[in-house]
């Protein structure tokens, strides 16, 4: 396959994937983004648990948690279309809406730093993998700060 046939196929299944988040209906964005903000919950969870010392460091555990983190914060966005602040019941700020730009480039620092904490953790640097994590876990922070109801 030629390199601009590539490009043409990825462009269109890429509008087709925002097209169709676009028009989902609010109750599925909101239970699609609550699904995957569990499943790296699932996963961070652990991490924190190792690096607080309440479980033993498990490097290989601690670097496939990590990488699933990763996988999962690129697609968070998708779960956040115009017209889901409501539909069932949701966590999120109707300032995720009002401040989009603000919310993207928090969401956009998440995928950063979880992509550099599941490469950290494939090198088995304890030390710098529980720094990345505190990094990472920051990024969280500073979007739930802003974004997140506490109840």
């Amino acid at each position: 396959m030629r390199p601009s046939t590539i490009r043409l196929s990825l462009a269109v299944l890429l509008a087709g994937s925002t097209a169709a988040a676009a028009a989902a209906k609010p109750e599925d964005a909101i239970r699609y983004r609550q699904a995957a903000y569990t499943m790296i919950g699932w996963n961070f969870g652990p991490m924190g648990q190792m690096v607080k010392g309440k479980t033993p460091w498990n490097p290989g555990e601690f670097a496939q948690r990590a990488d699933r983190v990763a996988a999962l914060a690129p697609q968070l966005l998708e779960g956040f279309p115009e017209g889901s602040q409501s539909g069932a019941k949701t966590g999120a700020k109707a300032a995720i809406w009002t401040d989009m730009d603000d919310f993207k480039a928090k969401m956009d620092d998440f995928v950063r730093q979880s992509q550099a904490l599941a490469e950290v953790a494939r090198s088995g640097d304890e030390a710098k993998a529980k720094d990345q994590f505190g990094k990472t876990a920051q990024t969280c922070k500073g979007c739930h700060d802003k974004y997140r109801s506490k109840d």
